[in-house]
């Protein structure tokens, strides 16, 4: 198996697997959600490895190993994929987002289809009429957002994330709770949400279908923050787009469902040529 190294450029923290055998295939660009980190690919990463492929996954600024960059806002994150692109030379890519991950790559790869060779979504959303989920909702609430991010100790985090995903244990959860060590972590997850507004979205209607690019929607079915509703809408607006739905996941389908996730992209980009 193809060994996943941890690394650092211009100020972000990536974990990466280069395959021994070059094929000269598109590398992989993996975003993660919230309260995710870059740790989440851990299994995916080689096994694109495995198929002959560079497969890199930040830190976005503020998460896991890589330092704030505030304010955290969706904007800066976007902007920060393109730098970190630019940073690794990366000509086109193999798009791979997840949860918060789908809000910024594709936001980012609208804003450059020249640097897209291929797209996979994962629960997720990127629709101006979307609306949020609880926890979202008071993150974005002045007041109720800090005393949340404040409150959070590891313990309850830890059992939070237990309850909504058989894959993610103590060691994980472990890694995912950086992102709230400090006090730039915790207010850059406030700055996400709170610049999160959907409408935002307008301005990409159809875009993402004009693209072009093999798509892959790979969704969590039992999905409680990205129902499985925006698989199917994604599907419809995507034309010619592959959907796999697995029944036993649910938002974290990369914990949920690690092996048939990492399988079912190989697979694709496979059958794709990329």
């Amino acid at each position: 198996m193809t060994e996943v190294e941890q690394k650092v450029a211009g100020g972000i923290a990536y974990r990466e697997a280069v395959p021994a055998d070059d094929r000269d295939l598109v590398p992989a660009l993996c975003l993660h959600g919230f309260p995710e980190t870059s740790y989440m690919w851990r299994q995916v990463l080689p096994a694109l490895g495995d198929s002959g492929r560079r497969a890199i996954a930040p830190d976005l600024p503020g998460f896991g190993d890589s330092p704030p960059d505030l304010p955290g806002t969706w904007e800066r994150q976007v902007r920060m994929v393109e730098r970190f692109r630019q940073e690794l030379g990366l000509e086109r890519v193999v798009l791979v987002v997840h949860d918060w991950g789908g809000l910024i790559g594709l936001r980012w790869a609208c804003e450059h289809p020249e640097a897209v060779a291929t797209l996979v979504v994962s629960n997720t959303g990127f629709f101006a009429d979307g609306k949020w989920h609880g926890m979202a909702r008071a993150l974005r609430t002045q007041g109720e957002g800090e005393r949340l991010v404040t409150s959070m100790n590891r313990d309850g985090f830890a059992q939070m994330l237990g309850a909504v995903s058989s894959g993610i244990d103590a060691r994980v959860a472990a890694e995912y709770w950086k992102t709230f060590e400090t006090e730039g972590g915790r207010q850059g997850i406030l700055d996400l949400y709170r610049s999160g507004d959907f409408e935002k979205l307008e301005r990409y209607d159809g875009r993402l279908g004009e693209l072009k690019v093999p798509t892959l929607v790979l969704w969590g079915e039992n999905d409680l923050f990205a129902p499985v509703a925006g698989a199917y809408r994604f599907k419809r607006e995507i034309p010619d787009a592959k959907l796999v739905v697995l029944k036993d996941a649910g938002h974290f389908v990369y914990a949920d469902e690690p092996k048939r996730c990492a399988v079912e992209i190989v697979e694709f980009l496979d059958a794709s040529s990329v």
